[in-house]
């Protein structure tokens, strides 16, 4: 038997109705129009996953710079059912991983799980993600309502700690000697 070929493609204007499909099923909460419009325009932060070749999953990205710090929000990532545990959320969270690390820029990866989601909470633990807050009634229209933040910190942001030059504090120099 042949392995199953699974890719991360694309959100185009010609296969942006099958991401608003995958998100009605897999999700108990709508997202608008303009969550889709801000999709298409988001780069290699939106991915289509696709199982030889049939979409059956999601991941969708931005870039937050609230709090004096560059994080970046996932806000959603989902996969139909059937096609749970082959590794294909695991792809999309790797990818988001990567985009992060070859941006060198970001402070953190974060969130929201609704707190009753033990087997999401338990898959984004896996890749190093923690809960550091639950936020009460951030769900409208959906019980539980309340939502567990989870995020993975990529760098401290410690603006009081001395940066590190060559693994050494920096110091003044002296007469242009060291």
């Amino acid at each position: 038997m042949t392995r199953a070929k699974i890719e991360l493609g694309d959100v185009t204007p010609h296969n942006i109705k099958q991401l608003k499909k995958l998100n009605t099923v897999v999700f108990p909460v709508s997202y608008n129009d303009k969550f889709y419009k801000d999709v298409l325009e988001a780069g290699e932060l939106a991915k289509l996953a696709y199982y030889n070749d049939i979409v059956v999953g999601a991941v969708c990205c931005r870039i937050d710079t609230s709090e004096n710090s560059r994080r970046l929000y996932i806000m959603t990532l989902g996969c139909l059912y059937p096609y749970r545990r082959l590794g294909i959320g695991s792809l999309m969270v790797e990818h988001v991983l990567k985009f992060v690390e070859h941006d060198g820029n970001f402070d953190s990866i974060f969130l929201h799980v609704q707190v009753n989601n033990e087997s999401a909470i338990d898959f984004y633990k896996k890749f190093g993600f923690e809960v550091v807050e639950t936020k009460e009634h951030y769900y409208k229209r959906i019980e539980p309502a309340d939502a567990h933040v989870l995020q993975k910190t990529i760098r401290q942001t410690n603006a009081t700690a001395a940066p590190l030059l060559n693994g050494n504090v920096p110091h003044a120099k002296t007469n242009g000697h060291d």
